[in-house]
């Protein structure tokens, strides 16, 4: 199970905040609760894959204090931060086809080269993660940017939309 899985079933608002625009908020509440110095998404997945009960229930308690944070901002429930991601997203890909701008591709290159530079570079030796925390470090934030480079261009719900598909056919 991944890091997102499990806070989304610990903590619903917050986990389904992590993946959109209000990102930055919910990892700040979880690594808050969370008693973390360091307020980043690889920092909250180190945490969470060893959390105590103790850490869990104040996720949880967070939980409640940003849904509430939440609500005073328009957010009647869990449903509408999830529309408000994939909207996020929807917009992002409109731009993209209305301005047909150079840059969202080329920062797409950028990063998977960076990526599968650094990821080469570690299998044929000539980067060794163990000297290295910011090379690590490095890692974990191209391996994050790709994964979002892929949903931009790919899209997040392809395999259920093909399911849907195979359905609605049969």
């Amino acid at each position: 199970m991944d890091m997102q899985a499990i806070v989304k079933t610990v903590a619903p608002w917050i986990g389904t905040a992590l993946t959109g625009p209000l990102g930055g908020m919910a990892v700040q509440a979880a690594c808050s609760a969370l008693g973390l110095g360091e307020t980043t998404t690889d920092a909250l997945k180190q945490a969470v894959s060893g959390a105590s009960p103790e850490q869990m229930l104040a996720l949880k308690q967070a939980d409640l204090e940003f849904s509430a944070r939440m609500r005073e901002l328009g957010f009647a429930q869990v449903k509408d931060l999830e529309a408000l991601a994939v909207a996020d997203r929807k917009d992002a890909r409109a731009m993209q086809v209305a301005m047909r701008s150079k840059i969202p591709a080329s920062l797409s290159m950028m990063v998977t080269g960076g990526y599968f530079a650094v990821l080469i570079g570690m299998l044929a030796g000539w980067f060794h993660a163990s000297e290295s925390q910011a090379l690590l470090l490095m890692l974990g934030s191209l391996s994050t940017a790709w994964g979002m480079v892929m949903a931009f261009w790919f899209g997040t719900t392809a395999g259920s939309a093909a399911k849907t598909d195979l359905l609605v056919k049969k």
